[in-house]
């Protein structure tokens, strides 16, 4: 049987809209009949996400930027590779169309905006791509839709939220994570949605008919 798609919503920083994106697009194409399954990362309900709790909770230190990036991506990669072989592996491979919020991406995005020296972050990547596509054997994407939305709308959105990870908490850390985001975002090619139009946040009814669109382009080849 052929295999199936995997398709994966990704956005700079909290506070983009990017669940409710997520949920709208699931529900209309498992409405207009695709075989579709849903996964989230971290995932949260299954015991793999422990260290990924650890590190978020700040157990490791409340700075994101001094806790080693390499362990860390492995926390987030263990995370995936246990959601795969347990959850959709199966469901993939007998053809379905795969719906992920985040995935390796965020990987590329987080850990990597930690490193300033261009070089060093190259290598970042390169290691990072072998360790979830080669070595963990995890399938690649066949889209990434990426999410742009400025940060002074996602600080908005985030103020208000009872409890914070140690991301949400370092703002500095959050405006470095957006433009590294939109730099990696541009570099691979990703579906990129910008969130704002004219200096006016676009409606959720407008995000999601983008990105529907760009999805079903994906789906069908074109």
């Amino acid at each position: 049987m052929a295999k199936g798609k995997l398709i994966v919503i990704e956005s700079g920083i909290d506070g983009s809209g990017k669940s409710i994106q997520f949920k709208l697009l699931h529900e209309r194409l498992k409405e207009e009949g695709f075989n579709i399954h849903k996964v989230k990362f971290p995932d949260y309900e299954s015991d793999s996400s422990a260290l990924v709790r650890m590190y978020l909770e700040g157990s490791f230190g409340d700075n994101p930027q001094e806790v080693n990036l390499y362990a860390v991506s492995a926390f987030y990669a263990v995370d995936r590779f246990a959601s795969y072989q347990l959850k959709w592996k199966k469901l993939y491979e007998s053809g379905a169309v795969i719906l992920a919020d985040r995935y390796s991406t965020s990987n590329m995005i987080y850990q990597a905006a930690k490193i300033g020296e261009k070089e060093l972050k190259k290598e970042y990547l390169e290691w990072l791509r072998d360790l979830e596509f080669n070595k963990f054997a995890l399938p690649e994407p066949d889209l990434v839709i990426f999410l742009d939305m400025p940060p002074r709308y996602s600080f908005k959105f985030i103020q208000n939220r009872e409890e914070q990870d140690i991301h949400e908490r370092d703002r500095n850390y959050l405006l470095s994570t957006y433009e590294h985001a939109v730099e990696i975002a541009r570099n691979y090619d990703w579906a990129i949605v910008n969130c704002e139009r004219e200096g006016e946040l676009r409606s959720i009814e407008d995000i999601h008919q983008e990105v529907y669109e760009r999805v079903i382009k994906s789906l069908k080849g074109v």
